[in-house]
């Protein structure tokens, strides 16, 4: 033996040794890596059957992160992606889980579903027509892809429709496109767009609303929700939705300059809704009712609820044409005529201009429509005082006075009387001939109260103060 060969023939042996000893630790390694796997894959099954979802979650987390080449793993989490409402989330996966394996049908069946129910027909198309490829027989592949060529066909005609003004018809066709594709925000944001245009915010706002979860980051669809509760006069939805806006991102220009706009309406409607519940109406009246309606009919000029709400106002003001105006064009929005409040509101609006144009009794006595019982009395003693036939001279002056006197006192007797008053406020006039079909309402011809005119007795008239 040559020198040296025995150390050589040991060293030999020693690093066999080490390999085998290598090679033994290394398959201990794999093998408990490979039982965990299937334990947490087993636990994601049995979890997911008792449907425990969060929990069943984490145990697939845990089987992609110890194998990320297993394409079931993937496909197992988009299960539990999709059982938890997840479908944006499960997409990626069920794409990994393609990507490992091409041939993998039920994960192309299930990533074309998705992406036909998100409004993708070009892509579903390809899944479905993937997996009839290999499998021509699938039956519910067909069918999907029958419901994709649908799609698409359903959505050119509904932008078309919609391209021509006939808001109606886009909306039947968008019916069936969003039958189809539920999480498609395109098609309900169009059908929103047309319900706008047809001067229905509510039903817009329904399509909106779900539309702010399908996309990741939808300030737009914050921003189109804020201005369409502003128009509505929901100024704290209002206030809600573009806070959401700014929460995604507080430098947005366009949210920016809204919510302050919000902002400032809030706080004047909680003003105005505090007076209110203290009944302190004209007090309310003062804080721009009105040009609060305005600015928000010039946002929305087809919405009914606007002009309605300002004709209201108008009313409030005393401002009758105004207010008959504004029930005439809500009323041109309702086009099946069925808003009930609208017809009423303008009839109403109506009488109060007839009655006006003969005698207002809020005006005769200087108060506003929302006066109490000791405001109108507290106008009439000075108006009385100030009208009474004594301070006069002449008889031309004497009869001018008598004249308003009696109008005051007429005005006094129907505004603290809660019967004559509501009738008037209805439109009526309680003390008008016309107005009784038939029964005396005004006796000497002037509308004095209950038939008795002070001044048709041939005696002087000494004026006296009533303490009620």
């Amino acid at each position: 033996m040559y020198p040296g060969m025995e150390s050589c023939r040991r060293t030999l042996c020693s690093l066999s040794l080490l390999c085998v000893l290598l090679d033994i630790q290394l398959d201990g390694v794999l093998g408990a890596t490979h039982v965990e796997i299937e334990h947490h894959l087993e636990m994601g099954r049995k979890l997911l059957a008792a449907g425990q979802l969060a929990e069943a979650l984490s145990h697939y987390h845990s089987a992609v992160e110890g194998d990320s080449k297993n394409y079931l793993t993937y496909y197992k989490r988009a299960a539990v992606f999709l059982a938890m409402g997840k479908s944006k989330s499960a997409l990626p996966d069920l794409t990994k889980a393609i990507l490992l394996k091409p041939d993998f049908l039920a994960a192309r069946l299930q990533r074309g579903n998705i992406l036909l129910k998100q409004g993708n027909t070009q892509e579903a198309r390809e899944d479905f027509e993937a997996v009839l490829q290999r499998s021509p027989d699938h039956e519910e592949a067909r069918d999907q892809l029958m419901k994709a060529n649908e799609l698409e066909e359903l959505q050119e005609e509904a932008h078309a429709t919609y391209h021509q003004g006939d808001y109606s018809a886009s909306i039947t066709v968008l019916e069936r496109v969003i039958e189809i594709s539920p999480w498609d925000p395109d098609s309900r944001e169009l059908r929103a767009e047309c319900y706008i245009r047809m001067g229905d915010p509510q039903k817009a706002i329904q399509d909106l609303t779900p539309t702010t979860k399908l996309r990741n980051d939808n300030r737009g669809a914050y921003l189109k929700l804020s201005m369409l509760h502003y128009s509505l006069g929901d100024h704290h939805e209002s206030l809600n939705h573009i806070r959401e806006c700014l929460r995604l991102d507080q430098d947005d220009k366009e949210c920016f300059t809204h919510y302050k706009q919000v902002k400032k309406l809030s706080k004047q409607l909680d003003s105005a809704e505090e007076l209110i519940e203290q009944y302190r109406f004209q007090e309310a009246i003062t804080l721009d009712a009105i040009d609060v309606c305005s600015e928000a009919h010039q946002r929305d000029p087809r919405n009914a609820n606007v002009l309605r709400d300002r004709a209201e106002a108008f009313i409030l003001n005393q401002e009758y044409e105004k207010a008959v105006e504004d029930y005439i064009e809500a009323r041109e929005f309702d086009s099946e005529g069925e808003r009930i409040d609208l017809k009423e509101g303008l009839e109403r609006a109506q009488k109060l201009l007839k009655v006006s144009k003969k005698r207002d009794y809020y005006k005769i006595l200087g108060v506003g429509r929302s006066a109490n019982k000791q405001e109108v009395i507290k106008a009439y003693r000075k108006l009385a005082q100030q009208w009474h036939p004594d301070n006069f001279q002449s008889e031309t002056d004497k009869k001018e006075a008598e004249k308003k006197f009696i109008d005051i006192a007429s005005a006094k007797e129907v505004l603290i009387d809660p019967e004559m008053r509501q009738k008037f406020d209805a439109g009526e006039d309680p003390l008008d001939p016309e107005s009784q079909q038939g029964g005396g309402g005004g006796g000497g011809g002037h509308g004095w109260p209950h038939h008795f005119n002070p001044f048709d007795s041939g005696g002087s008239f000494h004026f006296k103060f009533q303490h009620n």
